[in-house]
């Protein structure tokens, strides 16, 4: 399917109608200033609340919009999909609230708390002998094989319309936007973000936010072509990943991302420190990524207005902990 900036910008604007006019469905989230973080930078540094969305991050809005554009033959089919974290999570959700079955495909080494935050939904579940990419396999066939809808995370156009609603309520919360920092891992959100922004706010800056450790679709763009990108663990486990060929995400990403920023794994982790200690929010690590970023350039910006989507909040809570102390640790060890 090709669409064009303006086709896309409409769907935007359909999907903010549709995905908000459902019980249970998106809702929109604030957009609040964090005065530590102005004072840092010098710019008006503001936080787009994602982390508050339902199932607690942005990736309900890209689900919803899927499901509630499916034709009666599939809807009766029901859909599925392969993911252990926001994306499963938001699809068995969008499911149950328009009412179409969901299956959702889980690697057998799932820790039992994700595997029981996504059935709570009502979603079956069936597990894959191996790694996430197994199950993502196992899952695509399956719906080939069955006719069944297949939920991309991000390579599909109405999650990227669905996605893009975001966009939507930052041009309408603050129409004086200088720049935009949003966290990328197969870009369907910095798309539909961007796509919007651009249409309403040709002036501000999309910036493109990646860890080190993780930032396939930025050596892409740098490349000019899709390829397997060398990427390690990393805090921002929910961006890591590599670029499907061929998805439609890699040329709007091209068109719309102004500026590329890398941040390290310590200045992720201090990102989430500083925005659980300043502003009383836990956030993953992907959320950590576009704060770090912004901490790190916002003086950019200075006497302007900066957004920060903080795009989730779905950590384990051991491991934010752990995030907690060991930056404590290097600061006392300092």
């Amino acid at each position: 399917m090709i669409i064009d900036d303006r086709n896309l910008v409409d769907e935007i604007i359909a999907a903010n109608q549709r995905v908000k006019a459902v019980d249970g469905g998106v809702r929109e989230t604030p957009l609040d200033e964090a005065p530590s973080f102005s004072e840092r930078t010098g710019a008006s540094f503001l936080l787009k609340g994602e982390h508050l969305q339902r199932t607690g991050s942005f990736k309900m809005r890209g689900a919803m919009n899927k499901v509630l554009t499916l034709t009666e033959e599939q809807r009766a089919k029901g859909i599925t999909t392969a993911s252990t974290g926001n994306h499963g999570m938001a699809t068995a959700q969008a499911a149950r609230v328009g009412n179409v079955e969901a299956t959702i495909y889980l690697p057998d080494t799932v820790s039992p708390l994700k595997h029981e935050n996504i059935t709570r939904m009502g979603a079956k579940t069936i597990l894959v002998k191996g790694t996430c990419v197994d199950s993502e396999h196992t899952a695509r066939e399956a719906a080939a094989e069955q006719g069944i809808t297949y939920v991309s995370a991000y390579a599909d156009l109405d999650v990227i319309a669905g996605q893009g609603t975001i966009g939507l309520e930052l041009a309408a919360q603050c129409p004086d936007l200088a720049a935009v920092y949003i966290c990328v891992g197969g870009g369907g959100l910095i798309s539909g973000v961007g796509s919007y922004l651009k249409s309403r706010l040709p002036d501000v800056d999309i910036i493109g936010c990646w860890a080190e450790n993780a930032a396939s679709m930025h050596h892409c763009l740098e490349k000019g072509e899709i390829y397997d990108a060398w990427e390690t663990d990393t805090l921002a486990d929910g961006s890591a990943g590599g670029v499907e060929e061929g998805t439609v995400t890699f040329p709007i990403c091209q068109k719309v991302i102004d500026r590329h920023e890398l941040v390290s794994e310590d200045e992720i982790a201090q990102a989430m420190r500083d925005v659980a200690a300043n502003e009383r929010f836990i956030i993953e690590g992907s959320a950590g990524v576009a704060v770090a970023a912004a901490l790190k350039t916002g003086r950019d910006y200075q006497g302007k207005k900066i957004a920060v989507v903080i795009c989730g909040r779905n950590i384990g809570y051991e491991t934010f902990c752990d995030v907690l102390n060991s930056v404590e640790g290097e600061k006392r060890n300092a």
